[in-house]
C-alpha cells in the first residue's frame, strides 16, 4: 500500500440552506425545497432532493425552477441561521484537527495527517467526523479524502447522493476515498467542467479541440493549452488535469483582512453593471466589519480575468473606513481606471490594515451622577443598519442600487443572496 504523503478532507453539506430549513420545521421532510430568490428573477441557492429529481439545482432561475416544480415550497433564506449552523459545524472540525480551512458556511478542506500518522487508512477519521456531524448539527454531509485539495474536493462531489431524472434519489458513498497513486485513475474519466475554472466558455473552446474528459487535457502538450489560452490558464489546465496540486490547507486565524469575491458564470465587461456588484460586495464587507467591531484603513479591488491574469488595486485615504457606502465609492474610483475590454471573470473587494472603529462623541450634557465609559461604538448609521438585519432578516436593508423589481439582492459571504450569478441585467 503506498504511503500517504499528506491527508486533506473535503467536508460539503449536503443540500445546506434547504437541509437547515427541513431540520428547523420537520413538516417539510419529504418534500420539494428551494431556498432562494423568492422572485421570478432571482436564483436558487439549494434546493433538496425531493425537488432536484424535477431538474432544479442551485443557480436555476427561480422561474423556470417553478415551471419545473410547481409543487416546491420556496423559502427566502435565514442566513444568520445558516451562519449559526456553520459555526457549530467548525467547532466540530476543529475538534478533529486545527488545520481548518473553511471555504464557505457549508464546505471547508480538513489537514487531517497528524491525525492519521499511525495508520495508512484515513477512512475512519473521515466516517467518524461525517457521523459526528450527524450526531451533534443533526444534517448529513459528504467527505472527500485525498492527498491534495482538488482531488478532495472531487471525491466529495463523488461521495454525494444523486437525484435522477427517474425520479429516484441514488445514495451516496458518503466518504471517497482516493489513495495515493490512483488520482488519475479517478480524475481522467471525469469531464472537463469538473476541473477548477473550467466555465462553459472554456469547456466550448476545449471541445473544439476534441477534448471530452479531464484525460483528455491531460493528452495534450502543454505548449498546445498555452497557444489556446495563453501561458498562465494552459499551464494551469495542464497541471490540474494532472492532479498537480501542492496547495496547502490554510487554517482560519484571525482576520488581518476581510474581503467578499466572486466568480462569474460569464465573462462582465458592463461598467455599470461592474459598480452594482462593487457596491454589493462593500455591503457585504461592511456587514462582516459591523459583526467583527472593526474598522479599516485600506480598501483592496481584486479583478481577474478570462485568461486568470488578475491586477489589485489598493487605497489607504487617511482615516478609518466603517460604512459601506464609503468602501463601494473608493472602490469604484479604482475600478474606474482598470481596463474591462477583456471582460472580468473574477471581481473583489476587500479592506485591511483592520482597526477599533473610532470612539463615538459622548454627551457632556448628561445626567452629572452618571460615569461613561468612552468604548469604540459605530457610527448610527451602521447599527442602524445592523439592528434591521438582526430583527427583520439579511434582506431586510440594502443599498438603494441593490433594490429592484423583485426587491432586495443582496450577497455575502461569498453566498448568492440571491441575486442572478452574473446576469448582467442583475
Amino acid at each position: 500500500m503506498t504511503p500517504w504523503p499528506r491527508v486533506v478532507l473535503h467536508l460539503d453539506m449536503d443540500c445546506f440552506y434547504a437541509a437547515v430549513e427541513m431540520l428547523d420545521n420537520p413538516s417539510l421532510v419529504g418534500k420539494p425545497v428551494v431556498v432562494g430568490g423568492t422572485g421570478n428573477r432571482g436564483v436558487v441557492a439549494a434546493a433538496n432532493y425531493e425537488a432536484r429529481v424535477f431538474g432544479v439545482r442551485s443557480a436555476t432561475p427561480m422561474a423556470r425552477a417553478r415551471r419545473l416544480c410547481p409543487q416546491a415550497i420556496v423559502l427566502p433564506g435565514r442566513f444568520d441561521r445558516y451562519e449559526a449552523i456553520s459555526q457549530q459545524l467548525r467547532a466540530v472540525m476543529r475538534d478533529v484537527t486545527p488545520l481548518v480551512e473553511p471555504v464557505s458556511l457549508d464546505e471547508a478542506f480538513l489537514d487531517v495527517t497528524g491525525a492519521t500518522r499511525r495508520t495508512d487508512d484515513p477512512s475512519p477519521v473521515a466516517r467518524g467526523l461525517r457521523q459526528r456531524v450527524r450526531d451533534e448539527i443533526n444534517l448529513n454531509c459528504c467527505i472527500g479524502v485525498a492527498t491534495s485539495k482538488l482531488i478532495a474536493k472531487l471525491g466529495s462531489v463523488a461521495a454525494k447522493p444523486r437525484a435522477l431524472s427517474s425520479g429516484v434519489v441514488e445514495p451516496g458513498l458518503g466518504v471517497k476515498v482516493v489513495p495515493p497513486g490512483t488520482e488519475l485513475q479517478f480524475l481522467h474519466p471525469l469531464p472537463i467542467r469538473a476541473l477548477w475554472g473550467v466555465g462553459a466558455k472554456t469547456a466550448e473552446r476545449l471541445a473544439d479541440l476534441g477534448v471530452k474528459t479531464v484525460g483528455d487535457v491531460a493528452a495534450l502538450p502543454v505548449g498546445a493549452l498555452e497557444r489556446a489560452f495563453g501561458p498562465r490558464m494552459g499551464t494551469g489546465l495542464y497541471e490540474l488535469a494532472n492532479a498537480m496540486d501542492d496547495r496547502p490547507v490554510v487554517a482560519e486565524v484571525a482576520s488581518k483582512s476581510i474581503s467578499h469575491e466572486e466568480t462569474y458564470a460569464r465573462d462582465i465587461s458592463d461598467r455599470a453593471h461592474l459598480h452594482r456588484e462593487v457596491v454589493r460586495q462593500a455591503d457585504a464587507v461592511a456587514a462582516r466589519m459591523v459583526h467583527s467591531n472593526l474598522a479599516a484603513r485600506t480598501v483592496v479591488l481584486k479583478v481577474r480575468y478570462s485568461d486568470f491574469a488578475s491586477i489589485t488595486r489598493s487605497k489607504t485615504p487617511g482615516f478609518a473606513i466603517e460604512e459601506g457606502v464609503t468602501l463601494a465609492r473608493i472602490a469604484n474610483d479604482m475600478l474606474d481606471a482598470v481596463d474591462l475590454r477583456d471582460g472580468v471573470r473574477l471581481l473583489g473587494v476587500g479592506v485591511s490594515n483592520l482597526t477599533d472603529p473610532p470612539p463615538r462623541q459622548l454627551d457632556l450634557l448628561g445626567e452629572p451622577d452618571v460615569v461613561e465609559v468612552a468604548e469604540p461604538k459605530r457610527p448610527s448609521p451602521g447599527d442602524a443598519v445592523a439592528a434591521i438585519r438582526k430583527k427583520f432578516g439579511d434582506n431586510a436593508v440594502a443599498p438603494a442600487t441593490l433594490v429592484g423589481r423583485d426587491g432586495i439582492r443582496r450577497r455575502r459571504f461569498g453566498q448568492q443572496q440571491w441575486g442572478p450569478d452574473g446576469d448582467p441585467d442583475a
